[in-house]
Formats: C-alpha cells, sequence, structure tokens
C-alpha cells in the first residue's frame, strides 16, 4: 500500500496477493467500468476513426498490453494514439516516406504497434505487417519468407524493435527497394508533432495483409479503408458489437484476425481492447481464459487449435475459481473448425459460466478483410453428421444414418450483411442446397486483388464473383466448409479431407496432438493420389515406433476406407506451422517432396552464413545500380549547368524581348532531351495568347524548367520577391519580364497583387503556383488566395494545370536526380462569377478541385489557407 501511487496500483496488489484459483470471481476492474459511447458511423478512413474518438473522449482507454493475466505492459488512450502516431509519422516523413510507399511492420504484440500501424497511415503510406522471428533453427526459412513479401511489396522501410536490427540487416541485404530500417523510438525522436493534414480517401488502399504461401510466391491481399470499415461493421452487426463490450485477445497483430476482426474493431465500436503476446498464450493458456475473467470480456476469438491448446495443456488446478459467465461470443475461425473441438470445449468450460452458446464458428478469409460469415448471436454451434461416403463420391452432402460412417461439418455462419455466398460446381454453374462445390463470395469487404500480381488477381474473379479457395455446400442459409480446394486429396476419385484424418491421427497414443499433417501427392503411375500422413512422435524405440505406425495406419484407414500409401514419423517440431500455431499443409507437402522433413535442421550459424552469401549478391547489384544513377546524376547535373550558361548569355545579350524567350524555349528543350527526359503535353492549343491565368500544381524546382520549354509565346511566371534581390538572378528574370510578389508582408504583397493585375490587363499570359511553395512530401497542398483575387478584379478566366514527374526527377530537399517521365497537361478554363470575396473562394476551390483530381497525388491542405498572393 505504501508503494501504490494510484487505484490501479493498488487494485493489481491486492489481485496478485491471491491464489491464481481465487482471482477475481466477481466485480469489474476499473479500466473497464467505461462510459458507452457510439461507434464512428461517420468516418470513411482508420485515420478519421481515430480522429472521431480522440474528439470526442480523448482520455478514453482504448487498448491495454498484458503481460498476464493481469499485469499490463502499457496502455494507450484515444489521445496517446494520436498524438504519438502523428509524430512518429513526421519522423517516416523525414526519413523520405511518401503517400502510397508500402511501409513494413515486423513487431511484435505491444504498444509500438498500434502507434506505428497509425503513423504509417498518417504518412499517407501503407501498412504491411510481417511476424517477427520465433525459433533460431527456423531463420533461414523466415528470412527468406520475409524477404520475399518484402520484395513484391516494394517495402521502401521496415519497421521493427531494436532487438530486431540485426535480422531486418540481413533482410535489408536481401531486399533492392528496402532503404532504411527503424525503430519507433527513433522516428518519435527525430520529429515534433507534425500538422498532418493528410485524411486519405476511402478507395485508398489502407493495408496489404500477406495471405500464407510459399517462400517464393507470396499473395498481398490489397484492402482499402471502405473494405476494412465494410466488414468491420457489418461483423459489428452480426455481433451486436458496442462500446461496453470488452475484447480480450491473444491473436497476432500480423494476422488479419488480431489485427481486423480484434484491434480496429475495438477501435470503430470504441471498446478496450485487452492484448497479449501469442507466445504468452502458447506457454500458458490458462493466461487467456484468466483475462477473460479478471477484464469481464464479452468478447474474443481463436482459430480451433488455440481451443485445442486449453484442452490439452491446462490443468484443472489452474482454472479453480474461473469465471467466464461475462462473455457473449468467442469466434472460433480462420482454420477449420471441428466438431470435437467446441463439443469438448463447451463441455469442460461450460462448468466455469461459459455458455454453449458462445462458441461461434465463423468463416472468413483476407480477400473479404478478415469475416465473411457469422451464425445467429444465442445459438449453439450447429454440427452436420454427413453420409462420408456420399459426400467424398459424389458431393452430396446427405444426412447420415446412425449406423454408417459419417463426417460432421460444423456450420460457419451466415453471410454478413450485404455480402454473398454461392457454391459452384467445376464449370462455374451455382448447385443446390446440400452439394458441395466451391466456394464463391462478393460483398464490400472484397479485395480489389493481389499487390503486383495480375495473374493470380485475374484468377481470383469469375464474373464479379471471388473465388474462396475454399470447398464447401450451403443448407437453411448456413455454410459448412468441408476444406481447402488444394489440400483436398482425390484418390480414386473419392474425396478425402485431410482435417479429419489428421485429427484421428492425433489421438493415437504417442502421437503429438498439433503436429500431423496429411496431404496428397502425385502418383503417375496410377494416376491418382497418394496419401501421406507425416506424425510427430517423442518415442525413439524401434517397436514402440512400429506398434505407433500400425495404429496411424489403422486410425487413417478408418476415415479414408483404405491406408495411407505412406507414414512417416517425425521428431517434434518438424511439421511446419505458422508463428501462431496454424499448420502448414502445403510447406510439410513441399518439404515431404523434396525428403527435407523430418531431418535435422541446420546450426543456426550455418544458416546465418548462408544468409549473409545470399545477401552479397543483392548487395552487389544494389552498388551497380548506385553507380549506374551517380553517373546520370553526374550527367544531368552537367546538362543543366551548360542550359544555364547558355541561357543566361543569351538572356543578356539578344535585344528582343520575344527572342530571349523564344531562345529560353529552344535551350530548355534541348537540354531536356539531352538528359533523357521525355515531356509529354497536352491541352497546350487551349492556352489563347492573352489574357489569361494559367494555375499549376508545384513539386519541384523542375517545374519551372518544364513551363519554360512548353509554354508558348512570353509568359509572366510569377517568382518569390527574394529573387529579385539577388544581382544575377534579378537581372535575367526582368529581361524575361518576370514579376515578383513578396509572400510574408501583407502591405507589399498587395501592391504587388495590383501590379499582378495591371500585367494581365496588358495582355501577358499570368502562371502561378497556387500553393506558394512545395515540399518534399508527396500531395497537394492548400491554395493562397492571391492569385484568384486577381484573376476575379481583372477578369481573367483560369486555365488548371497539372505537371506530373518532376517530383520523382527532383524531390525538395534532395539533390539527387532521377530518370523520370515528365508531363504538362492545360485543361478547361474556369471563369470567376464575380470579385467579392465568396466568387475569389469559389474560383479558388473549382481549379483546385480540377488539379486535385488529375495531379495523382493525395489531398495534403484541404482548401482553406491564409491569403497572401501567390509566391
Amino acid at each position: 500500500m505504501a508503494e501504490a501511487e494510484t487505484v490501479s496500483d493498488l487494485e493489481r496488489a491486492l489481485e496478485r496477493a491471491q491464489p491464481e484459483g481465487k482471482r477475481r470471481a466477481h466485480g469489474v476492474p476499473l479500466s473497464a467500468m467505461l462510459p458507452t459511447v457510439p461507434a464512428a458511423i461517420e468516418a470513411r478512413t482508420l485515420v478519421e476513426v481515430l480522429e472521431w474518438h480522440e474528439t470526442r473522449h480523448p482520455e478514453r482507454l482504448h487498448v491495454t498490453v498484458l503481460e498476464d493475466e493481469t499485469t499490463p505492459l502499457g496502455a494507450l488512450t484515444y489521445a496517446d494514439l494520436g498524438r504519438r502516431a502523428r509524430r512518429v509519422a513526421g519522423g517516416l516523413v523525414a526519413r523520405g516516406v511518401a503517400p502510397g510507399d508500402r511501409v513494413a511492420l515486423m513487431l511484435p504484440t505491444g504498444l509500438d504497434f498500434f502507434v506505428a500501424f497509425f503513423a504509417i497511415l498518417y504518412a499517407g503510406a501503407i501498412p504491411v505487417p510481417i511476424y517477427p522471428p520465433t525459433r533460431p533453427s527456423q531463420l533461414e526459412e523466415h528470412v527468406r519468407r520475409q524477404a520475399g513479401i518484402l520484395g513484391n511489396a516494394g517495402a521502401s522501410l521496415l519497421i521493427t524493435l531494436p532487438e530486431g536490427r540485426r535480422l531486418a540487416g540481413l533482410l535489408k541485404a536481401l531486399v533492392d527497394a528496402l532503404n532504411s530500417v527503424e525503430c519507433v523510438g527513433d522516428l518519435e525522436e527525430l520529429a515534433p508533432e507534425p500538422d498532418l493534414a493528410h485524411r486519405g480517401d476511402p478507395a485508398m488502399t489502407a493495408l496489404i495483409q500477406y495471405t500464407s504461401g510459399s517462400t517464393g510466391d507470396p499473395k498481398g491481399v490489397v484492402l482499402s479503408h471502405s473494405n476494412l470499415l465494410a466488414n468491420i461493421r457489418a461483423m459489428g452487426d452480426a455481433m451486436r458489437a458496442g462500446s461496453g463490450d470488452v475484447f480480450v485477445s491473444w491473436l497476432p497483430l500480423y494476422h488479419d484476425m488480431g489485427l481486423i476482426g480484434a484491434w480496429l474493431g475495438c477501435l470503430y465500436y470504441g471498446a478496450p481492447l485487452y492484448a497479449m503476446s501469442p507466445l504468452s498464450f502458447l506457454s500458458r493458456p490458462q493466461s487467456w481464459l484468466w483475462a477473460m475473467h479478471s477484464y469481464k470480456a464479452t468478447l474474443s476469438a481463436s482459430p480451433n487449435f488455440g481451443f485445442e491448446i486449453c484442452l490439452n495443456k491446462i490443468p484443472d488446478a489452474a482454472i479453480d475459481g474461473l469465471d467466464l459467465g461475462s462473455v457473449r461470443m468467442i469466434a472460433n475461425g480462420a482454420e477449420p473448425v471441428r466438431a470435437g473441438t467446441l463439443r469438448r470445449f463447451s463441455d469442460r468450460f461450460g462448468r466455469f459460466g461459459l455458455a454453449a452458446e458462445a462458441l461461434a464458428p465463423v468463416y472468413g478469409l483476407a480477400e473479404c478483410s478478415v469475416g465473411l460469415a457469422f451464425p445467429p448471436l444465442s445459438r449453439p454451434p450447429l454440427i452436420d453428421r454427413v453420409d462420408r461416403d456420399a459426400l467424398s463420391r459424389r458431393g452430396v452432402a446427405e444426412m447420415a444414418r446412425a449406423d454408417n460412417p459419417a463426417l460432421e461439418v460444423v456450420a460457419c455462419g451466415q453471410p454478413l450483411s450485404g455480402h454473398e455466398i454461392r457454391i459452384v460446381d467445376e464449370a462455374g454453374r451455382e448447385l443446390g442446397e446440400r452439394r458441395e462445390g466451391r466456394l464463391e463470395f462478393r460483398g464490400p469487404s472484397t479485395t480489389a486483388g493481389y499487390f503486383r500480381d495480375e495473374e493470380k488477381t485475374r484468377a481470383l474473379f469469375h464474373d464479379g464473383w471471388l473465388d474462396s479457395g475454399d470447398r464447401a455446400y450451403m443448407t437453411g442459409g448456413d455454410v459448412f466448409i468441408t476444406g481447402r480446394v488444394k489440400d483436398i486429396i482425390i484418390r480414386a476419385g473419392r474425396h478425402l479431407y485431410p482435417q479429419e484424418i489428421e485429427e484421428a491421427v492425433a489421438a493415437v497414443p504417442g502421437i503429438r496432438k498439433g503436429g500431423v499433417a496429411a496431404f496428397g501427392t502425385a502418383d503417375r503411375a496410377s494416376g491418382t493420389e497418394r496419401v501421406v500422413v507425416v506424425a510427430e512422435t517423442a518415442e525413439t524405440d524401434t517397436h514402440a515406433r512400429a506398434a505407433i505406425e500400425e495404429r496411424v495406419v489403422a486410425a487413417t484407414a478408418a476415415i479414408s476406407g483404405g491406408p495411407p500409401d505412406e507414414v512417416l514419423l517425425v521428431p517434434p517440431q518438424s511439421v511446419p506451422k505458422t508463428p501462431s500455431g496454424k499448420l502448414r499443409r502445403g510447406t510439410a507437402k513441399t518439404l515431404f517432396e523434396s525428403d527435407r522433413i523430418g531431418g535435422a535442421r541446420r546450426a543456426f550459424s550455418v544458416q546465418l552464413s548462408g544468409l549473409i552469401l545470399l545477401g552479397i549478391g543483392a548487395q552487389i547489384r544494389r552498388f551497380a545500380r548506385l553507380a549506374r544513377d551517380t553517373v546520370y546524376a553526374v550527367w544531368w547535373w552537367a546538362v543543366l549547368g551548360v542550359a544555364l550558361s547558355a541561357g543566361s548569355l543569351a538572356v543578356l545579350l539578344i535585344p528582343r524581348f520575344s527572342w530571349r524567350w523564344r531562345a529560353v524555349r529552344g535551350i530548355a528543350r534541348a537540354a531536356l532531351a539531352a538528359m533523357g527526359v521525355p515531356v509529354a503535353s497536352a491541352g497546350i492549343n487551349r492556352i489563347p495568347k492573352e489574357g489569361v491565368m494559367l494555375a499549376f500544381n508545384h513539386a519541384s524546382y523542375m517545374d519551372v524548367f518544364v513551363l519554360a520549354a512548353v509554354l508558348p509565346g512570353e509568359p509572366a511566371i510569377v517568382a518569390k520577391r527574394e529573387l529579385a534581390r539577388q544581382f544575377l538572378t534579378g537581372l535575367l528574370l526582368r529581361r524575361l519580364g518576370i514579376p515578383f510578389v513578396e509572400r510574408y508582408d501583407v502591405s507589399a504583397s498587395l501592391q504587388d497583387a495590383r501590379s499582378l493585375t495591371d500585367l494581365a490587363r496588358q495582355g501577358r499570359v499570368l502562371a502561378v503556383f497556387p500553393e506558394g511553395t512545395f515540399t518534399r512530401r508527396e500531395g497537394l497542398a492548400g491554395f493562397y488566395l492571391g492569385a484568384f483575387k486577381v484573376a476575379a478584379e481583372a477578369g481573367l478566366k483560369v486555365l488548371p494545370g497539372v505537371i506530373r514527374g518532376t517530383r520523382s526527377m527532383l524531390r525538395g530537399e534532395q539533390w539527387f536526380p532521377r530518370r523520370a517521365s515528365l508531363s504538362i497537361e492545360i485543361f478547361e478554363a474556369v471563369s470567376p462569377a464575380g470579385t467579392d470575396f465568396a466568387a475569389v473562394l469559389q474560383l479558388r476551390d473549382a481549379v483546385r478541385e480540377v488539379i486535385l483530381s488529375r495531379c495523382g497525388e493525395p489531398d495534403l491542405g484541404g482548401l482553406a489557407k491564409p491569403d497572401p498572393p501567390p509566391a
């Protein structure tokens, strides 16, 4: 009591003073006693969701990271998350991250993950979560897989823990696009909280979620803000979610179920999330149940293997006094749901207050954000007992007679609101009830495709429907998943379901539960598939292993109607799994076919040496590319220097004004051609010879050079007054008739505005950059009003113009030019509707809308800006 500084400190001390079995059986922790708040229904993007809550209740508890069931490692309110995310976003921008860039997150469950995810969104970039390494023995496989993902994503920056820098260095050596490896703490200290106006667009990509795949074949599911929010709202409707809920999760944040279903769902509805590490759950699975008890959870979720771990690894003494009566729903999804697991979990934990209807088998996939089908609330799991022979041979889910071999299939619910599911045959024809086929779906949560993979994207879509890759049947509105298309074993025309074989084999004494993989391999001689069962066992005695193998054969034969073609008993940890514990059946098959499963893993030092050697080749390629870029940059600057020198002499020596502009235009075009820079133009014929204003976006110093090369006649390209004070530069610009404006002194700027009005009335074509200046960050800033005030008073039409490519060639705060294609396009004129302030605003907004819609860059500044004239 003497050491406690807050009521929460005292509460935790009292909680720890009790034996584990006697922990809080009644009552609600203070952190969960929050007033209810509405969901962020007005938000169109994830950033708007955060700011919606941050504006209305900034100090509301959002997420708590748990060390164990009662010990918080840290917490974030909405204000904490928003403030820290914007500060880290400033660090990302300072590191060169631009809108549209992909930034990888290799972080465990912790506050840094939540902050970094939103920092990436605030910077206008796209988060790419990848999983951190788990075992040193699997280092090589992990690095190769993550390098494949990072290479496909084209990630320019990786955020990890300080302890992960060494591993990240290996990834950086293997991935050409990866320029920087950073930690949240360093990025947070790099810059103060910036004024980031980026909110994004609902159609913009908010996340690339990589699905399971081989090392060299990653699939990045592209999900927009609107996809994610549509899915969160649909799942929330099915769960009747609200801010009064409490979600306890051990799911990894790099997986869609933990990231979207748990965290982002809680963010949207204002419900507190209590998150623990998957490693904490795997080492002490009772910590998940005790956390639900302690924080009076109403919602949670887990793949089927998580329920099995609780059944197999939690002793009765560890859950004495447990109370799960507050739980309304625990979703079981992300992998096949097994009827036996549901039945045994309900029987065992029903004694601790868990209602049978709280166990909710669900179905979803990354291509539909996360959720696709949920069961009705308050309905216990629905289990179909179908005739195994009818299903495997004829694809008909007939109800089994009591004396017939049966396959139990769990109902995974009904399509979420706004979503549809259909079952089709191999020809794409829709099937009737209880007919098994391929499951296809559509709805507002569905992806637009796979990142940088047109071939797989084309294969995903069938006449507006998406192929799930799963086989299923429907009846009574519910969907029953029978297995993955690629995992189904076809033997002599009969479909065998590997998960059923695995479950039967796992029950054999001596076999490690969760350590079984069944799959089919091609048998060219017979034209069918061989059935292979790989099972882990710690048994080393020859006779005992032979007895185990006989029992495995018998268990497989009882399910499949015949013995397996091969049984392979392997040591523990041989069957490949994801870091969260899910079986990787396809990888097991690949390892088996290459005769690499069950063998001794290479030593850590050997794996590390191999990766270093592999990285040397990537480094050589990177060096060669840098050398080419450097040679081009030297040539670029040499050409530019010659062009500026020649142009200066021409402007000083040529007597006639029109001849000077003709010489400048010719020199600029020749310089761009010598640099190897193509410049495409469109709409130039819309520019009259006089009495008009051109307004352009501003992205680089090269914008003026491009205008000088493309614009006809003698344009008056408005410049900042600071240039007039430079002796040579000011002299050259005055000889070209360039007008100057004051950006900061209000009285002087008003005088300059009157001068521009006079110049326009004299017939000169004015060219302005209404943003006033440019930054290295990609995006269109807000427009100043001065130029539009001039246009309104002089009665000038304003032609919006868009310059593209100059930012890529020479970005702000950067002096290393790069190859780029440039273009300039002039659009239809916008006429002022009057000279009053409202007309000036209307003119400004209309011109900016045209430029924003055509420039291909995000909106950084809205429409509001101070009122100095253009610069």
